[in-house]
This record gives structure tokens, sequence and C-alpha cells, in this order.
């Protein structure tokens, strides 16, 4: 798949209600600061955790973010490879933190996206 064929949507155009996140940045990305609900696996740890997606809902997409778009768009590529609905979050967490979603962290004091 060539980086032209991934689908892709910007952070304004995700839904708002029932949104399906899989973060791929790595774990102390992950405590500084993520989207509430969420789903955490590192990009390297994908193929190994392939029964953790098999468990979300498989009737809308999933949408892939890093912390800018480089890293989801790998994951979704290879995500619609291997037969799930991937869509890249352009621009990633620190277009998701500039469009004013919230973002929670796993540490004390106010989240950050690294």
């Amino acid at each position: 798949m060539q980086p032209g064929d991934i689908p892709t949507a910007s952070v304004s155009e995700l839904p708002t209600d029932g949104l399906v996140l899989l973060d791929v940045r790595e774990q102390d990305e992950w405590d500084a600061g993520h989207a509430p609900g969420a789903v955490h696996i590192p990009l390297g740890e994908l193929p190994a955790r392939t029964d953790e997606l098999a468990q979300l809902p498989d009737d809308q997409p999933l949408y892939v973010v890093c912390r800018t778009g480089g890293r989801s768009a790998r994951a979704a590529a290879w995500l619609n490879a291997s037969g799930w609905d991937a869509i890249n979050v352009a621009g990633g967490m620190k277009s998701w933190e500039t469009e004013g979603r919230p973002v929670v962290g796993e540490h004390d004091g106010p989240p950050e996206v690294l």
C-alpha cells in the first residue's frame, strides 16, 4: 500500500460519539497524555497483539493515531492489509490537542502530548 492509498481523516472529521481510537505511540508518550477511551498498543507490538484488536467493534472504522501521523500511517497500512478497516488520523495527537479534544495522562500533573 502506497502512502497516498492509506485512508486518512483529520481530527475535525472524526466522530465525537462511538470513536474507536488506537494509539500506537510508545508507553512514555501514552503516559504523558492520550485521548480518553483510546486503546494503547505500540506500533512494534501490533502483530503480537491482534487478539486485543479483535475485541474492538468491527462495525465501524478503527482510527489510528500517533504523535503526528507517521507511525499511525504505517500501522493503518498494516491493519488494512491484515483485514481491518483502519483510518490514519492526520496530524496525530498534536492535531488532537490543537483541535481542543480532551487529553488525559497517567501521572500527576497536567497531561501533555509528547
